[in-house]
């Protein structure tokens, strides 16, 4: 499991989605699930991490999905039109 940190803005973009990629290609099993709980303090980069991990995931032959998605980045998810790219893990 990916777990995001509780600060995810444009500050931290860049080291987060190296540290979560580097983890996710570690990952032996097929299924994918980044853990959003802990997210507190965010902006719209941590839609963009998301999606990145999403992509490297597929590239890799995995599935991806995120669990304990906040709703306000739910909200901004719909609002950019990716909600659907992101779905709840089972």
């Amino acid at each position: 499991m990916l777990v995001l940190p509780t600060e995810l803005t444009h500050e931290q973009a860049g080291a987060c989605c190296r540290m979560l990629a580097q983890a996710l290609r570690s990952q032996p099993e097929g299924a994918v699930v980044a853990d959003a709980g802990a997210l507190v303090r965010f902006d719209s980069s941590a839609l963009a991490v998301l999606l990145e991990c999403r992509r490297e995931a597929l590239a890799l032959g995995k599935t991806f999905s995120v669990s304990r998605l906040p709703a306000r980045l739910r909200e901004l998810g719909a609002l950019y039109g990716v909600a659907e790219l992101l779905p709840a893990a089972p």
